[in-house]
């Protein structure tokens, strides 16, 4: 299969319903909705909505009800990225090719850009179109892993604890688990959505969280890496940022080549997770090979 025209496709739904759900700029709240368009709608390859779809699709169910909750990642994803950047986070200036939302906004109307984008994900997830395919307790059973992810204990905590780490010594065994908790937890929870959606049995679902976690790691491993390697006309970012703000990454544990091995050995064990699907299993195995071979 083709790869880029999969992600294209998936994509062109992805915004077709972000463009449905959204919010629209009309007083007395146009500055604020317009905050958060400027942002969810700033570009991005919308990974997690499509790895949600993909995995549905590896269990052989692809159903419109599955939007809202697709969508709803997207809209954590972009404000996680709202708040990452702000002056008291990672004060970066660009984010995607353009100025960051503090920088358009300002920095109030920016957190609350983020907080307006998390919130609706929450209304999203639990949309009456959800319904038509899911029991309540499936439903349920999604909002609270999503929740969970995002968290104390998920990427609110490892964004907490990759703060704290700047500028001081932590150890590889730390900077993985700040790495799952910061990164990894919601793209597992995107794939595992999908499986719920799709009513995984239980080997099915501990096979698709193998798979999330694995990607999720190499996901993170890669943004290390082109942080090292890549541009910031390529990134869409700031390059060099983590070693300006001294944060610990996996090249300045293992160095770049010795990286690239570790974010190899993920994938191969994302898609060795995989081996008890069919073909409708594809598109996630070439994620975990895109996510491998992608330049920003």
């Amino acid at each position: 299969m083709n790869i880029k025209e999969y992600l294209a496709e998936k994509k062109q739904v992805v915004e077709e319903a972000l463009a449905a759900y959204m919010l629209v700029e009309k007083e007395p709240l146009i500055q604020h909705i317009k905050a958060m368009r400027y942002s969810l709608f700033a570009g991005g390859k919308r990974v997690r909505p499509i790895l949600a779809i993909a995995a549905a699709e590896a269990l052989q169910v692809s159903h419109p009800s599955l939007l809202p909750i697709a969508c709803a990642l997207e809209c954590i994803h972009t404000y996680s990225l709202i708040h990452d950047d702000l002056p008291a986070m990672d004060n970066d200036d660009l984010r995607r090719g353009k100025p960051t939302s503090h920088m358009v906004f300002g920095e109030a109307e920016a957190i609350l850009a983020g907080d307006g984008l998390l919130s609706l994900a929450f209304d999203l997830m639990a949309h009456p179109e959800v319904a038509v395919h899911l029991s309540p307790a499936e439903n349920l059973r999604i909002i609270g892993l999503v929740a969970r992810a995002i968290g104390p204990l998920g990427m609110v905590g490892g964004q907490s604890l990759d703060l704290a780490a700047e500028g001081r010594q932590i150890s590889l065994d730390q900077l993985q688990f700040i790495h799952r908790c910061k990164t990894g937890a919601l793209i597992t929870a995107s794939v595992q959505a999908g499986a719920i959606f799709a009513g995984a049995d239980a080997p099915r679902f501990e096979a698709l969280t193998t798979y999330g976690e694995k990607i999720g790691l190499a996901f993170q491993i890669v943004d290390d890496l082109l942080d090292v390697v890549g541009s910031t006309e390529e990134l869409g970012k700031t390059a060099g940022a983590d070693l300006n703000r001294q944060k610990a990454t996996y090249p300045s544990f293992l160095g770049v080549e010795k990286t690239r091995e570790l974010a190899r050995d993920a994938v191969a064990a994302a898609v060795e997770a995989l081996n008890d699907f069919d073909h409708r299993a594809d598109p996630l195995r070439e994620l975990a090979h895109y996510i491998y071979s992608r330049n920003r």
